[in-house]
């Protein structure tokens, strides 16, 4: 624990999550929001610049990389330095970024390079925010309170990507390019503020210092050598390359005449919503499960129900059913979310969290571009069905990951970290 932990800490009294939680919160939805808008601006503003697919689908691909590429170091870095001065730096790099873009745009001297190239940067910055963002948490409310926070950071960050920022995005391109580009800025700028209202260090105390390869391979030694932190990033991995394959083809399936379900581009992007109501859902309800069900149960339970998104269309083409099972299955994701991140915040020592957080990303996200791949090729060979099939099987088959994951076994490794 950092030497300034405990004053962060301390400001939170009673039941409530305390005013510099709710501080952090609303510069996480902020933020969110603006990275959700420029994500589908980033495309759109692409598509104004080049007729080629590969060139624009390239803008989307530097916007993502960084995650691969800087995930890591990323994590090292938010565990060397003040965590809230980290997220404003990166922030206030953002911000900057698009707003050099912004004034190309408006200059009319925007380019697909110099789109690659703000993407790119602008994907660096967040991998930089959102590991600092994740791994603050624990130092701004108590231990107890981890659940019920991370729910309310959760619902904030996906009405922020999933409801808002995407419709907003397209609703600003429609009204101008450079709309589109200046809204993120101010929303950044506003989060700035928000962060700058925080009040305490949030650095944590190093005893010795090493170098940063040193620093990547204990964060990621303690995520080998924690088996339950260990058995939920290979089960996060296998979930996130089931959905991404079945999602990679689902609009195939989906949308057109011929299409086994036949539904509009509007309506296929109304049943996609039904996964971020669900999990909107989720996030408030996470840890009332967990208090009814208890843990181990809630997590049997959240992940079975992540299996119904890929499994489920390949038994059926209706849409209302495909749409409450994608409500459920994005409840069960996100409640298995809370309890699994409230776990790992809980069992890390500060000092490491940064590092966890990011190599635990790092597995679990790394699986996503696979699982597109995978879904593509699958559906070529076997068809489209097969697909959901055979990606509902492997989400099944991790279940089997939970053996052993247990209320005990989870209650034993936090006393064990205390």
């Amino acid at each position: 624990m950092g030497i300034d932990d405990a004053p962060a800490r301390s400001a939170v009294g009673g039941r409530g999550l305390g005013i510099a939680f709710w501080r952090l919160w609303g510069s996480a939805g902020l933020s969110d929001l603006a990275n959700g808008t420029l994500q589908v601006a980033v495309p759109l503003v692409a598509v104004g610049l080049t007729r080629s697919p590969t060139l624009i689908a390239g803008a989307t691909f530097a916007f993502t990389l960084p995650w691969l590429l800087f995930a890591l170091p990323a994590g090292a870095l938010v565990d060397r330095l003040d965590r809230r001065r980290v997220m404003l730096g990166a922030n206030v790099v953002r911000a900057s970024l698009v707003a050099v873009f912004l004034l190309a745009v408006l200059l009319d001297a925007g380019t697909i390079c110099a789109l690659y190239v703000i993407a790119f940067g602008v994907g660096v910055a967040e991998t930089i925010y959102e590991s600092a963002a994740q791994s603050i948490v624990p130092q701004v409310v108590r231990r107890d309170q981890l659940p019920r926070a991370n729910g309310r950071l959760y619902a904030a960050q996906l009405t922020a990507n999933e409801f808002v920022g995407p419709p907003l995005a397209g609703f600003l391109v429609t009204v101008g390019v450079a709309f589109a580009v200046a809204v993120p800025v101010g929303l950044w700028v506003v989060a700035v503020v928000a962060l700058c209202l925080m009040r305490g260090s949030f650095r944590i105390e190093r005893r010795q210092h090493v170098s940063v390869r040193a620093d990547i391979g204990e964060g990621l030694r303690f995520l080998w050598h924690q088996r339950l932190l260990r058995k939920f990033t290979v089960m996060v991995g296998v979930f996130n390359l089931a959905s991404s394959a079945t999602f990679a083809v689902l609009v195939l399936y989906a949308v057109g005449p011929t299409s086994a379900m036949g539904l509009s581009g509007q309506a296929f992007g109304v049943l996609l919503t039904t996964v971020a109501a669900g999990s909107v859902v989720g996030s408030f309800v996470a840890h009332y499960l967990e208090r009814l069900l208890g843990r181990a149960r809630t997590l049997v339970l959240s992940f079975l129900a992540g299996t119904l998104v890929a499994g489920v269309p390949a038994v059926t083409a209706n849409a209302y059913l495909i749409g409450i099972t994608f409500f459920v299955g994005g409840a069960g994701v996100l409640v298995s979310n809370v309890v699994t991140v409230t776990l790992r915040q809980r069992i890390t020592p500060d000092r490491l969290l940064g590092r966890v957080n990011s190599s635990h990303r790092l597995v679990a996200w790394g699986t996503k571009p696979l699982g597109a791949a995978v879904g593509g090729v699958l559906a070529q060979l076997l068809g489209l069905r097969a697909v959901f099939g055979i990606m509902g099987l492997v989400s099944l088959a991790a279940l089997a990951l939970l053996t052993g994951v247990t209320d005990q076994a989870m209650e034993t490794a936090e006393r064990d970290a205390v």
